[in-house]
């Protein structure tokens, strides 16, 4: 019965947290992440280029600088043009996995949840494919989706390619979206 007032509780806030993303019935697929992923080649400034919507994403210009820490960890600030204001928020990855250091997590704040980060491939140089889901009792889950470049733009192939390797991993990129990396 407690499970059962939780859920009945914790709904409206599950629902407005998913509001503009595209939730699935079931939990969260378990894709194959990158082999031998080496966070340290990792490091550095990554543009969006394309997305799952996300709430948490409206502007434009969305970047991630990462930079290692002495302790193994990662402090990520992520930055959007939004209403022509420059908004920039902080936080820290770490490892999940030890035996598998693709499946990064991801803490932006004490006051929102844990997030998974995980690197489904990347060539550290030019692009990288970034997959994290928010599992809902087991119920339904909400993927999120990006496709990440070194620079502000990614030939029209490597795109298509990207949107293959999510689907190859059964994550829907059906209603992925092309970010603006324009007039930043």
């Amino acid at each position: 019965m407690k499970t059962m007032a939780c859920f009945v509780v914790m709904l409206p806030l599950l629902l407005a947290l998913v509001k503009a993303q595209v939730p699935h019935w079931g939990p969260c697929t378990e894709p194959a992440t990158q082999p031998a992923f080496n966070l340290k080649q990792f490091m550095g400034r990554w543009f969006e280029i394309a997305k799952l919507p996300a709430r948490f994403e409206k502007g434009r210009c969305i970047e991630s600088n990462f930079t290692l820490k002495v302790d193994g960890t990662a402090q990520v600030v992520s930055s959007e043009i939004l209403k022509g204001e420059l908004r920039k928020i902080g936080g820290t990855v770490i490892a999940e996995e030890p035996k598998n250091p693709a499946k990064l997590g991801i803490i932006f704040s004490h006051v929102l949840p844990y997030a998974t980060y995980w690197i489904l491939s990347t060539d550290y140089v030019n692009s990288a494919l970034v997959y994290s889901c928010i599992d809902v009792l087991r119920l339904f889950h909400v993927d999120f989706a990006w496709i990440l470049s070194r620079t502000r733009s990614l030939p029209a192939s490597a795109i298509t390619q990207a949107r293959e390797v999510f689907t190859s991993n059964n994550i829907d990129v059906s209603h992925m979206v092309l970010s603006s990396q324009q007039a930043c």
